[in-house]
């Protein structure tokens, strides 16, 4: 596969100290390899929330699915992610939605953000999916007196796009709340929810797999060709022929596999650490006691939540090189981030650590649907870091499409060309520059 980090960023580095791997099930660590030819109405690459989700919309309707992953179920972002179920999706500002695709397809995707996380939840509640959750909705806190103005501009400016109330907490509310910090405001939208990214996926792999859908780890695609009027996916000991492909694969995409996903992609990289289960006096010392999934008003943003068991996720965005002493910065400087943000707990023991890309797109737009020129071949990805939601949802609406659904139920925006990046292969250029300037306004 031609990808443009180096093999580092795809080997078991970055992922080495994960959290979420202790709750790893069965079912998803004994995945056979994908051996011979099989045939199937639909091959998916990648196993994640956006594969296995497209998985379980087809095998629904009926449709003989193979889903394959390079390494496993969740090997991607879907097994090392925050576990944020949140709005998102996309990073393109409401006024810059609205002047590209009008003002309707601006609503049809906002509604579509808060469509992606009554999804997630329906799934849990309805496949009965035990995966940890808490937290109502998701807190943004401003860093700087600048950025909290700008918050509360945006508010009076009216009613937000998704249609609820948001909370807002002053400053000097914030220690009754439980969330003492270095922060000048806070705005709660009563939207989302926490979970264990794992137990989540896991959960869902397992509803696949009662559908008879086949499921294959370490089957890494090498190719994705025409044949005759399908496709033909080799892996290096396997193949699948098949009518339809759904690509998946998010910030771990190639070059090539199919071609056109070249440049229409740019992974970046977000790092986490779990503390050790903080006690409830070491809490109260800080002054965080809330179950609230936060992240703070940054570009370059921080997430962070406390965990049902006392333990601290903290999490931030800025790596954009992968090798094993870039990952030894990265993981430095989210400690040193954490610790400056709650400093009661800078001898707080951290237990686990690790890292995994973020996709993006030229449009700042999550997409799916189908790859324009070519009959059977579809694509979904670029979730911005909101894969949790924005990843399964779209993943159902484009195993629908497959199964002969409607396109329009995919929103305008979503379904519009993702764009391409300047540069080609070499468009990690654009990453240093842009990365100083957000900085420099986080300030």
């Amino acid at each position: 596969m031609t990808r443009i980090f180096g093999d580092y960023a795809y080997g078991a580095g970055p992922r080495t100290g994960c959290f979420w791997d202790r709750f790893a099930t069965e079912v998803a660590q004994v995945r056979p390899a994908l051996r011979g030819e099989v045939r199937a109405d639909v091959c998916i690459i990648g196993a994640g929330f956006t594969g296995l989700n497209a998985a379980l919309a087809l095998a629904e309707q009926g449709t003989r699915v193979v889903v394959l992953d390079a390494q496993h179920p969740g090997w991607g972002a879907s097994g090392r992610n925050g576990g944020f179920c949140c709005l998102g999706g996309g990073k393109i500002g409401e006024a810059a939605l609205r002047a590209t695709y009008g003002t309707e397809a601006a609503a049809e995707y906002r509604a579509a953000e808060r469509a992606a996380v009554e999804h997630v939840g329906d799934l849990l509640k309805t496949r009965r999916i035990d995966a940890d959750t808490h937290s109502d909705g998701e807190t943004l806190l401003a860093h700087t007196p600048r950025h909290w103005d700008a918050i509360l501009k945006d508010l009076d400016s009216g009613p937000g796009p998704h249609g609820a109330a948001p909370q807002v907490t002053r400053a000097e509310e914030l220690t009754q709340m439980g969330m003492s910090g270095p922060f000048f405001g806070a705005v709660t939208t009563p939207i989302g929810f926490a979970l264990n990214p794992r137990m989540y996926l896991d959960g869902l792999l397992a509803e696949v797999c009662k559908t008879g859908a086949a499921v294959h780890a370490d089957s890494a695609v090498r190719a994705v060709d025409r044949d005759g009027a399908g496709w033909a996916v080799t892996t290096d000991v396997g193949k699948v022929r098949a009518g339809a492909v759904l690509i998946a694969t998010n910030g771990y995409s190639s070059e090539h596999v199919p071609s056109w996903m070249a440049a229409r992609y740019m992974p970046t990289q977000s790092t986490v650490l779990v503390t050790r289960p903080i006690t409830a006096e070491e809490q109260r010392a800080q002054g965080w006691t809330s179950l609230q999934m936060c992240y703070d008003s940054r570009n370059l943003v921080h997430y962070f939540r406390l965990m049902p068991d006392g333990r601290m996720l903290f999490g931030m965005r800025g790596g954009i090189f992968s090798s094993p002493r870039a990952e030894a910065r990265s993981r430095a400087a989210v400690r040193q981030h954490f610790r400056a943000m709650f400093p009661a707990w800078a001898q707080v023991e951290i237990e686990h650590e690790w890292s995994g890309m973020v996709c993006l797109s030229p449009k700042r737009l999550p997409y799916a649907g189908p790859i324009p020129g070519q009959p059977g071949l579809f694509a979904a990805y670029a979730y911005h870091g909101n894969g949790v939601s924005m990843g399964s949802y779209l993943g159902r609406l484009i195993g629908i499409l497959i199964a002969g659904g409607d396109a329009q139920a995919i929103p305008e925006a979503i379904r519009a060309d993702p764009q391409r990046f300047p540069f080609g292969r070499f468009r990690r250029i654009l990453m240093p520059p842009l990365y100083a300037s957000l900085k420099l306004a986080d300030l």
